[in-house]
């Protein structure tokens, strides 16, 4: 995995002092470096750009507005889903053209807004979501569909951020794409444009996308026969980045699985008789995730029975991941190397849960009011934020060359209570 750069020990993040970041922004703070996010994207883009891959950012890594523009305005489009994930990316500038819309169990909001052309094409999650859409779109603005099947590819992932294979909720089943098929021809307001499938997240092998991108050409094959050729593939994202030291297992060669993907959907497609779909991906961990590092103070040191617990001013509400499915981020002292008299700790949260973050090996005299830097956490983070406790979400900063921008101000009591009505 990357760490950030340090300077006479201490964390420095886009030229700027870790201790300069606390101070002007408090904590819990995320920290997304501008330069890691830009050449992330870059080498992404490098690797689709010889196979004619086409890109979209998953909006739901990270889905601020500020984000989703520095993302997209170097060539990827934006993939969302929700009406407020949809919003953001209009408001980041990003054309319909440019959005896909997805989502298990739409609800009315989103199904209208693809009808009213705010996305380019809608990904369908399943058969009745297909009938509603149908009833809903006009013919004067016929709407571009792509059905999300479930292909059976189970990658190897925690079981709360698998997407793919029979325990899965997400996708049309094979037995009922001829349902689908039924419905798409008797429907002149949509438009088939594709197939979608997506097998995971934090996938570090390339081989469960090459057999996601073999299943879907066997259901192109069976739409095609069928009278509805597809014109376009997304294979999914979910691309592993490493989230400790030593890992490198955990991170995906994504140029060598750019390259497989092409090879498999062209020499398939050929085989199949088909003509060649156009094909895409939907990163968004592996652009986001190692761009961010959240800083804490610690607020307690409690030496129990067996444990020690470092108590940080941060925690299930800003950072779930540990306390849903188990994630792991390395921590470390933010303003200082950890020393050979370093001791084991578990780093936890304020709230009310035993809301650990994780083991650390924390200095003998770490005390209360140092910071911590938690890291890789660009994705998934901010994202799933809550007010739990009726905590305040963090601030999220963006920095590069010595300069901070906002992405997102800390909130106030009052914006946790801005709708709570009192009665």
């Amino acid at each position: 995995m990357r760490f950030p750069q340090r300077v006479e020990g201490a964390l420095v993040l886009g030229d700027v002092g870790a201790r300069d970041l606390a101070a002007a922004f408090g904590t819990p703070l995320l920290v997304v470096e501008l330069d890691v996010l830009r050449s992330r994207v870059d080498a992404l883009l490098a690797a689709c750009a010889p196979h004619g891959i086409g890109a979209a950012y998953a909006a739901k890594a990270l889905p601020l507005t500020g984000v989703i523009r520095r993302i997209c305005e170097r060539g990827l489009d934006a993939d969302v889903c929700s009406v407020g994930e949809l919003a953001a990316a209009e408001r980041a500038g990003l054309a319909s053209q440019r959005i896909v819309l997805h989502g298990s169990g739409k609800g009315e909001a989103e199904l209208r807004a693809a009808c009213e052309g705010r996305a380019g094409a809608i990904v369908v999650d399943d058969v009745h979501e297909l009938r509603r859409l149908a009833q809903i779109a006009v013919p004067a603005r016929p709407v571009d569909v792509l059905l999300r099947m479930n292909t059976g590819i189970e990658a190897h992932t925690h079981a709360f951020v698998l997407t793919g294979g029979d325990d899965s909720k997400f996708g049309i089943q094979p037995r009922d794409a001829a349902a689908a098929r039924a419905v798409l021809k008797q429907a002149p307001n949509l438009r088939f444009a594709g197939l979608h499938a997506h097998v995971g997240s934090q996938i570090a092998d390339d081989r469960a996308f090459v057999a996601n991108a073999e299943a879907l050409l066997d259901l192109a094959a069976e739409f095609a026969h069928d009278g509805l050729p597809v014109e376009r593939l997304i294979v999914g994202g979910g691309f592993g980045i490493a989230m400790q030291p030593g890992a490198d297992d955990e991170e995906i060669d994504v140029a060598a699985t750019m390259a497989a993907i092409a090879r498999v959907v062209s020499g398939g497609a050929r085989a199949r008789g088909l003509a060649p779909p156009a094909v895409s991906i939907e990163p968004g961990r592996t652009l986001i995730g190692p761009a961010g590092t959240t800083l804490y103070t610690v607020n307690a040191i409690k030496r129990q029975t067996t444990r020690t617990f470092v108590v940080v001013d941060g925690g299930l509400f800003e950072n779930p991941r540990p306390a849903l499915y188990g994630s792991y981020h390395v921590v470390a002292p933010a303003l200082r190397e950890v020393a050979d008299d370093a001791y084991d700790a578990t780093i936890c949260g304020r709230s009310c849960e035993n809301d650990e973050l994780g083991p650390a090996r924390v200095p003998s005299d770490l005390a209360e009011g140092e910071l911590l830097a938690q890291f890789t956490t660009g994705a998934y983070t901010y994202a799933m934020a809550s007010n739990y406790n009726r905590l305040a979400r963090p601030a999220v900063v963006g920095v590069a060359g010595g300069k901070t921008v906002v992405l997102a101000r800390r909130e106030t009591v009052e914006d946790v209570l801005l709708t709570d009505t009192g009665l």
